[in-house]
């Protein structure tokens, strides 16, 4: 088989179903969306270089820590998310 016969462009294309979960809808969850969805707004118009999320789980047990950003900006976002991540432990005792 030659390199043009693997081309990725001739790959079988599987469609996936989406999934729904079902949620109550509540003032938490909405608020959570709605940060969201203010963030991608301001992505897509360009208005972002960088962005940092705590996320703590719905027990809140689990805490977790995301960013995308810029080279230069990595330092100062870890830090970031480190003071907030531990103000969000203290606040949980």
């Amino acid at each position: 088989m030659s390199k043009a016969e693997r081309s990725p462009t001739t790959a079988p294309v599987v469609a996936l179903r989406p999934r729904i979960a079902l949620v109550e809808a509540d003032e938490d969850v909405a608020s959570v969306i709605e940060v969201l969805q203010d963030q991608l707004a301001l992505a897509r118009e360009g208005k972002l270089r960088s962005v940092a999320i705590v996320s703590v789980s719905s027990d809140g047990e689990a805490v977790g820590t995301q960013w995308s950003c810029k080279v230069g900006d990595v330092t100062s976002l870890i830090g970031k998310l480190t003071v907030l991540t531990h103000d969000l432990m203290s606040g949980r005792r």
